[in-house]
């Protein structure tokens, strides 16, 4: 198993008092599967993702990802694990205004030492994006700015791609195709894909779906 959550448990600290955000979430990934995690807005599903990619810490319970106990790494550690294991997809595009789709696009693989001039170029044929490699961000349509970030994500050849709300700035045509174009990919990559979304539809295109309410797995 790719990744496993045992009893993780998130509470932050408001003025009103904790607030339970993450109450005994478990949960399983295996290479190769895609799961697509639904709740209402609050139920910890940004946080859930959070917590796999490193960005913060539970309370409580346990996360194994890729064989390592994420508790017990130091924040560089973690860091590298972002940088090689873990690839994040959100609904902002968070590109680099001042590099080009090129550039954009092996960034991530360049930090992690991956840079595979033969993948990226394969990324940006099935992303549709060969004849935009010139153009920055700014030049782009909000569909193909997404496209860049998945391209981008993908191109370190990460484990675990992890997408929050990834078509959620999108038409509804356009998110079911660069879904579609993402789902491809990372199966291309070998790798596994755990995506929020607020979709019933979307939702029903990957392999499990999870629903969150208040903080707990339910049916």
């Amino acid at each position: 198993m790719l990744l496993s959550l045992t009893n993780v448990k998130k509470t932050y600290a408001t003025s009103e008092g904790p607030l339970v955000v993450l109450d005994g979430v478990n949960l399983g990934l295996d290479v190769g599967q895609s799961m697509a995690l639904t709740g209402e807005s609050g139920s910890g599903k940004s946080t859930l993702l959070h917590l796999v990619a490193g960005l913060d810490r539970p309370d409580a319970g346990e996360i194994v990802l890729a064989g390592k106990s994420l508790a017990s790494l130091p924040d560089r550690d973690l860091a590298a694990l972002r940088r090689g294991t873990v690839g994040l997809v959100f609904q902002q595009f968070n590109l680099i205004p001042s590099l080009d789709v090129r550039a954009n696009l092996s960034f991530q693989a360049r930090l992690a030492s991956r840079h595979d001039p033969d993948w990226c170029a394969h990324l940006a044929d099935a992303l549709g994006l060969t004849a935009l490699l010139d153009r920055y961000p700014e030049q782009l349509s909000g569909g193909q700015q997404q496209r860049v970030a998945i391209g981008r994500t993908l191109a370190a050849r990460p484990r675990l791609v992890l997408a929050d709300e990834p078509t959620g700035n999108l038409d509804e045509a356009t998110a079911d195709s660069v879904l579609g174009l993402m789902l491809q990919l990372v199966s291309a990559s070998g790798a596994a894909l755990m995506m929020v979304t607020h979709s019933p539809r979307l939702a029903g295109r990957l392999d499990r779906r999870l629903h969150l309410t208040c903080g707990k797995i339910t049916p």
